[in-house]
């Protein structure tokens, strides 16, 4: 499958959930920690061509489509700021909303797949926001976390709830109806990186941490982890569950690997890709094609293949 060079080092990478074609990459210069980033707009093909990109001053860590309009994307930059673009208008008209309140790194963020018009924002200042397209203020403030939050996550099905996962070891459940959380789990002995959600069963819930593992809870009984997936060689910084398959997922890790897991079986590691010479930061699974996985990393490399072939073939 073909393969896209960035000028900056690949941070996030994210499918389009209106064309099979399109991907969405962030970057960050000097490996995110000073200089500028660019937002890729990728069209898949027997080569991947750039759409188009737009230039930040600080870099980008993370970024989501809108699941309401095809040519939105909003994106997480360093600054602490959230910037969206609009494709269907011309460079210089972009970004059209730039969304300031994080006091530090913005470093997630996830649209609601249920109610469509709102999305949530993770911090380094260790709060999560909520947000809508059309109101140029957060609508409100989650702060229970004691250190960065890096990642939130929407619950595929109930509109109203959403997961964090943070420095501070633990993963919150929320509703966005409760004055707090609505759940903490205690759920790694080190920082937590990243969550996300069962897209079929709406009470399971991974976590990814810097103890290499990751572990599946169920929100209905989290005394102890349904699974613990162990095969990284270092920190775990992202894990998605497929929207194709209910017990199968992907994860990217600082030993420059994505893996692929199925949480049900017993040898649950199913696939290890090691395509990337850097860090491995950024994983998505295509919402139109099962098996097709979209991976970047420090290395400047974006890869998109399907499951079961080489990342590297042409």
């Amino acid at each position: 499958m073909p393969v896209f060079k960035a000028p900056f080092n690949g941070y996030s990478v994210k499918f389009s959930p209106f064309y099979e074609n399109q991907l969405a990459v962030a970057t960050a210069q000097n490996f995110g920690i000073l200089g500028n980033g660019r937002v890729h707009v990728l069209q898949l093909g027997p080569a991947i061509t750039e759409r188009a990109s737009f230039d930040t001053a600080d870099g980008v860590y993370d970024l989501c489509w809108s699941e309401s309009h095809d040519s939105l994307i909003v994106a997480a930059v360093a600054d602490g700021s959230l910037k969206i673009y609009d494709l269907s208008l011309p460079p210089a008209s972009n970004p059209i909303r730039s969304l300031h309140e994080h006091a530090r790194e913005c470093h997630g963020v996830d649209f609601n797949t249920v109610r469509k018009d709102s999305f949530l924002s993770a911090s380094w200042d260790d709060t999560v926001k909520l947000w809508t397209v059309d109101r140029p203020a957060s609508v409100r403030t989650f702060k229970e976390h004691a250190y960065c939050v890096y990642s939130a996550a929407w619950n595929p099905r109930h509109a109203d709830v959403f997961a964090s996962a943070s420095g501070d070891c633990t993963a919150r459940i929320w509703d966005v109806r409760e004055p707090g959380s609505t759940m903490i789990l205690p759920a790694h002995e080190f920082e937590i990186l990243s969550c996300d959600w069962n897209k079929y069963d709406d009470c399971i819930i991974a976590t990814a941490s810097v103890d290499k593992s990751i572990k599946v809870w169920d929100v209905r009984n989290y005394r102890v982890p349904v699974a613990v997936l162990n095969g990284h060689g270092y920190a775990v910084r992202k894990v998605k569950f497929s929207p194709h398959r209910g017990s199968l997922m992907a994860s990217c890790s600082y030993d420059m690997t994505v893996c692929l897991w199925d949480y049900m079986v017993e040898d649950a590691l199913i696939g290890r890709y090691d395509h990337h010479t850097e860090f491995a930061v950024g994983v998505d699974m295509s919402v139109f094609v099962d098996g097709l996985l979209a991976s970047t990393g420090w290395d400047e490399l974006v890869y998109v293949w399907q499951h079961g072939t080489d990342p590297r073939a042409p």
